[in-house]
């Protein structure tokens, strides 16, 4: 694991088991959880939002956000400035969001994949560094120009 320390994370009912678990797998990491704390139906847009503001802001390098499926964490996330929220199902497919797109929030997709997968996931995505390159310009170019 590289040198973050912490993480925000944020989930809805959906994802609220996965996210648990990640939070017990990876206790090395200091997570700021925020939300949701139950199995109890909420409004993933709840979660996605402020998990996407903190990093936004610089207050956390990086997020993980979980939902059923992602899709909805991950359009909400990348409503942000400055977010690109990667939905991501397989640790390739996050070790090249971060790799290639510099992905600064891992969306993960509870109903769809294995709690083993997803720390494989989220293993990948912490581990993995932004080229920078011929990646950065393209990275650049993904921003709003007002």
């Amino acid at each position: 694991m590289n040198d973050i320390l912490k993480l925000a994370i944020g989930s809805d009912h959906a994802g609220f088991e996965l996210k648990q678990q990640i939070l017990t797998t990876f206790q090395q990491i200091n997570f700021k959880d925020f939300g949701c704390y139950s199995l109890e139906s909420v409004d993933y847009p709840d979660f996605a939002h402020p998990v996407a503001l903190a990093v936004e802001q610089g207050i956390f390098p990086l997020g993980i956000l979980i939902c059923g499926s992602a899709n909805g964490v991950a359009i909400a996330a990348n409503k942000h400035q400055g977010i690109r929220a990667a939905l991501c199902w397989t640790p390739e497919l996050a070790q090249l969001a971060r790799a290639h797109n510099d992905a600064n929030i891992l969306c993960l997709p509870a109903r769809f994949i294995s709690k083993e997968a997803a720390f494989a996931i989220v293993e990948s995505f912490l581990t993995t560094p932004f080229e920078g390159g011929r990646h950065a310009q393209r990275v650049d170019k993904i921003g709003l120009k007002v």
